[in-house]
């Protein structure tokens, strides 16, 4: 991609309104525009990353079992009504009436909505278990809706329903979604902490927030240092493995300002482990139960042949909100720090002479050699000045940057820099090449 031929609106300085590091990181970068409060437009830039995390949690749902279906945006208030969420929901519920005088919302979120299509389609438990996902934009008409899209009203998130005969069954899935989240964070670079949460709106009476460390985080969290330090658990994990993962995760203290009990947080760590840090939500997973089933009618025949109601869990990640927590989370004051796995671009390549041909050929066969090993490229081809386009390339957080001028041309060497440590080394070309297809 040349960046002469790519939109990319950047910024110098961040509007005064945007408070908190991802929000001006991203309108500086060209990531996002803002159209009204709390919505936004996803600039190529943006809308790059995003797909990119949106691939990554797609890729673990469907490793843990999971089956994508895609729901509507508007929903029909009477399937809410029959859940008795429609007028207890609250202000933030977006509702619509359309020319037929039909009641319609906006969804927040899908649990009337995927019940009313599993009832209509799965009537015995030989389905079962059952766990259908989707990615979607969900609309919550929030008060103050603030912080760029870590608080938006409208936002891109995965909510995924799992379907079950028993509670004990129920549970077993719900630990799955657990792992599968662990698995998710982690491969976006993130130190992700499973914390008690209450249930809120959603009902049922177990659940767990992830909550990622940040010192820019919205809220305080307490937790075992331990925490932070574990392993993803991996795949295709056996139930007795996924007990011990969860055991083992929610045996050590994890607690947000809301749920902390500081005598409990002594008595259960140790002091070395005790540990107070920032932390921004990005997951959320509920058991509930027959909440939805029961006054939805969801029933399936069990083996005796009777009609039992399903017992369903929910488990939602903020998909757009993980954008902004990775960027709190990995920043320095030059710009925005990708880990590799969601960055827009794998390297960026710097033409330090556009107007000299001989450089502009080595660059042109660089991207062209990088391209053919696979590499996402993106080709500052522009005429402005080599501080500009560092600048640049480091305010984007491309992980590599490649540069080419005249005196290294000369000399037979590129540059080759990594974003997260600043590390410059001169080296040719083709050893750069081997280096970053390592």
């Amino acid at each position: 991609m040349r960046l002469s031929r790519y939109f990319l609106p950047i910024l110098k300085e961040a509007p005064s309104d945007a408070q908190i590091v991802s929000h001006q990181l991203m309108l500086r970068a060209g990531m996002i525009k803002q159209e009204a409060a709390g919505i936004y437009a996803w600039l190529p830039l943006g809308l790059r990353v995003l797909r990119k995390i949106e691939g990554i949690v797609r890729d673990e749902q469907v490793k843990a079992g999971a089956v994508e279906l895609l729901m509507p945006t508007l929903q029909l208030a009477d399937l809410w009504r029959e859940s008795g969420r429609y007028d207890a929901y609250g202000p933030e519920m977006l509702r619509i009436t359309d020319r037929h005088e039909r009641e319609l919302l906006y969804g927040p979120t899908n649990e009337e909505m995927v019940t009313d299509i599993f009832r209509a389609y799965v009537k015995s438990y030989k389905a079962l278990p059952l766990n259908l996902f989707h990615i979607q934009w969900k609309f919550r008409d929030e008060r103050r809706p603030r912080f760029g899209v870590m608080r938006g009203r409208e936002f891109l998130m995965k909510d995924a329903y799992s379907f079950d005969l028993d509670e004990a069954s129920a549970r077993i899935a719900y630990k799955r979604m657990f792992a599968a989240y662990l698995n998710t964070f982690a491969r976006l670079g993130l130190k992700a902490v499973p914390m008690r949460a209450d249930t809120g709106p959603i009902g049922g009476d177990l659940s767990h927030e992830f909550i990622v460390l940040a010192e820019t985080g919205e809220s305080e969290v307490f937790c075992d240092r331990k925490l932070v330090e574990m392993a993803a658990p991996g795949h295709n994990l056996s139930v007795e493995q996924l007990e011990g993962v969860f055991n083992e995760r929610t045996a050590l203290y994890a607690a947000t300002e809301e749920m902390h009990d500081a005598a409990q947080f002594e008595a259960q760590t140790a002091e070395g482990d005790r540990l107070s840090a920032r932390g921004i939500e990005v997951g959320h997973i509920f058991y509930f139960g027959t909440k939805y089933s029961v006054p939805m009618k969801a029933k399936v025949a069990g083996p005796d042949g009777q009609d039992t109601e399903v017992h369903m869990g929910s488990y939602g990640v903020g998909v757009s909100r993980l954008l902004g927590a990775i960027i709190e989370a990995s920043h320095d004051a030059g710009g925005i720090i990708w880990p590799d796995s969601v960055a827009p671009f794998d390297v960026v390549v710097i033409n330090l002479r556009a107007s000299d041909e001989a450089v502009s050929a080595a660059c042109e066969d660089a991207v062209a050699r990088l391209e053919a090993l696979g590499k996402d490229v993106l080709y500052d081809d522009t005429d402005e000045r080599p501080g500009g386009k560092f600048a640049t390339a480091d305010l984007i957080g491309v992980p590599w940057q490649l540069t080419i001028g005249p005196k290294g041309l000369a000399d037979g060497v590129v540059e080759l820099k990594r974003r997260a440590t600043g590390e410059k080394q001169s080296l040719s070309l083709d050893a750069a090449l081997e280096l970053l297809t390592k």
